[in-house]
């Protein structure tokens, strides 16, 4: 008998995030999204005036922030409304009338940079003395101003924005194809049942003790995608030629300079991380090796690469069991941090388990209100460093919105895996300090180079992918499903060496990736990674100085750029230090894992 899931109304409310604190209801979102409309008449009227007094230039900033703030919740409403179940219709259709009022207010918003640096250095000055309300206002203004080269015409400008919603089309049909659309065979289960294979319980399935259940589960899945590669191809074709065709408008050379500057990352941090990781591939290799000893496998596929090596210590945990654990491994970061962390558990800021159309994955989304958390919990040790993960996300947003003002309460990209990954290291850290089980602590080991493998390597390695295929397109390439495979293919069998069969089906596991269609975001996840590494150790050896440090990172907002904003926290990511540093524990942790097994 078949396992189905739930349908969207028949999930326990406790185990639902609570949208209702946002808005009521949908009709009272409607009424807020009309106030929005609203907006930008208010903000037309400044037109023209930026540079006009200072007086003006603080009333329109004022303005921006109420904008912002209401933008903030409808913006989340329908994108929570919509992830929770990709199937109806009402939400689809409330999201697109978000996309389009959002497109509308952007393209109100154009004329404000290109009146900005039109202002003098000093006039502009001038402003800060006459209105010390501006002051808060600065950064954000400078951050404006220097970004002149790539400022374009005030006409130029509404028409770039006014393509927005045709600019964010790819991702959106790549993920209604993935999520709504794509239905995957049913296999047998380690039971004897027959279940569907899902995007949630994919993963679930590649860690089977059973080999045939993860092989069935990897051939169904693959074996799909494989029907629609040509879609798929012409979907990330898309993607790919609107950031040139934005990139070349704005008077950058490439997509990933375009990418970058928007969030003050040097260029030269992308490639010494691909450099780095590349020169430390030997590591993978040797866990590779070991891990095909483990088995005892005469061949390791790709479908073997998540399965525990250590099957004994495997083991269910709860999402009641995780939500306990993750708090007791989290106490060294204060009782402040512990309270809010409380509050996120015990108030619905979390939508639980998978349900029929919800969005797969998980995430967190700042709002004003509090953050809210995707999680598709499937009571796995993964799930627990998931949720541990998603709420070092959620307390990174809750404090800086709620120690910036709202100009500077987002975080940017490169920043933002850092908060998540140092809980991951944290709760890794307890863990193995309370076990002294052999086979367990092999089995903790195994799952730390499981976060090494699909984390640092794994994500350098999409972002090692991400940058051919933006390099092909800006050579006058066309994406075809045949060039995508090869690449990744090729790509597979550098990183993972000569102890990895690689399978023909993972050739297409491009076109399950949701984060190529992010511009440039999943190399943060490696570069996040390696700062939490440094962040974690630092918090417990050297205790309360280092957790005041580094909560004063986590509250930071973008009132500096990310590379100071570290800084804060006592880490260098100008330099690959964070990044070597963080390969080099890979040694002591293959050498004991080599040891216990």
């Amino acid at each position: 008998m078949a396992k189905e899931l739930k349908k969207r109304n028949e999930v326990a409310k406790e185990n639902t995030w609570a949208i209702e604190d946002l808005f009521s209801s949908d009709e009272l979102w409607y009424k807020n999204l009309e106030v929005l409309k609203g907006y930008k008449e208010k903000i037309l009227a400044f037109k023209g005036k930026l540079g006009s007094s200072s007086k003006t230039l603080l009333g329109f900033y004022q303005q921006v922030e109420e904008l912002l703030r209401l933008l903030d919740d409808l913006l989340n409403y329908s994108s929570r409304k919509r992830d929770q179940d990709t199937k109806n219709s009402t939400y689809q259709a409330m999201d697109g009338a978000m996309m389009t009022a959002y497109v509308e207010v952007s393209e109100a918003l154009s004329f404000e940079t290109p009146e900005i640096i039109l202002i003098s250095d000093e006039k502009m000055e001038e402003f800060y003395q006459e209105e010390k309300g501006l002051e808060l206002y600065r950064r954000h203004i400078e951050s404006q101003r220097r970004m002149k080269p790539h400022v374009l015409s005030d006409a130029e400008e509404r028409l770039l924005a006014a393509a927005g919603e045709m600019a964010s089309a790819p991702g959106s049909i790549n993920s209604t194809f993935n999520n709504a659309d794509l239905v995957f065979p049913e296999i047998t289960d380690e039971d004897g049942d027959k279940v569907r294979v899902t995007h949630g319980n994919f993963i679930p399935f590649m860690q089977s003790k059973d080999r045939r259940v993860r092989k069935e589960a990897f051939e169904s899945l693959y074996g799909v995608y494989e029907q629609f590669k040509n879609t798929s191809a012409s979907i990330l074709n898309a993607q790919v030629k609107q950031l040139q065709f934005f990139a070349k408008a704005k008077k950058y050379n490439t997509a990933i300079e375009a990418a970058l500057d928007v969030t003050e990352v040097p260029v030269s941090v992308y490639h010494s991380l691909i450099e780095a990781v590349n020169k430390n591939l030997p590591y993978l290799h040797r866990y590779m090796e070991i891990r095909k000893k483990a088995l005892g496998v005469e061949e390791l596929h790709m479908y073997d690469l998540y399965t525990p090596i250590i099957e004994e210590a495997d083991s269910k945990v709860s999402f009641e069991e995780a939500k306990k654990t993750i708090i007791e491994a989290l106490r060294p970061m204060g009782e402040d941090y512990i309270r809010i962390l409380e509050e996120g558990f015990n108030n619905r800021w979390i939508d639980v388990y998978e349900n029929v159309g919800k969005r797969s994955g998980a995430y967190s989304a700042g709002a004003r209100v509090h953050p809210y958390v995707l999680m598709n919990y499937a009571d796995t040790l993964d799930s627990m460093f998931t949720l541990a993960h998603e709420m070092g996300h959620a307390l990174h947003s809750y404090l800086s919105n709620h120690t910036q003002p709202t100009i500077y309460s987002d975080y940017v990209i490169f920043v933002a895996e850092v908060a998540s990954t140092c809980n991951e290291n944290l709760l890794m850290q307890y863990l193995l300090k309370n076990t002294t089980d052999k086979k367990k602590r092999a089995y903790l080991i195994n799952h730390l180079l499981e976060n090494y493998r699909t984390t640092l390597f794994r994500q350098t390695m999409f972002a090692e992918f991400e940058l051919m295929i933006n390099t092909k397109a800006e050579q006058g390439e066309t994406l075809t499903a045949d060039m995508l495979c090869e690449m990744y293919r090729e790509l597979n069998e550098k990183y993972y060496g000569k102890d990895v069969v690689i399978d023909d089906k993972i050739a297409i596991e491009w076109a399950r990736i949701p984060h190529f269609y992010y511009n440039y975001y999943v190399f943060q996840y490696a570069t996040g990674y390696s700062a939490a590494v440094a962040l974690s150790n630092r918090i417990l050896t050297e205790g309360e100085p280092a957790v005041k440090d580094y909560i004063k990172f986590l509250s930071g907002g973008r009132a500096a750029d990310p590379i100071s904003l570290l800084k804060i926290a006592g880490i260098d990511m100008s330099t690959s230090k964070p990044v070597e540093d963080a390969l080099k524990k890979l040694d002591d942790l293959l050498d004991e894992l080599e040891s216990l097994i």
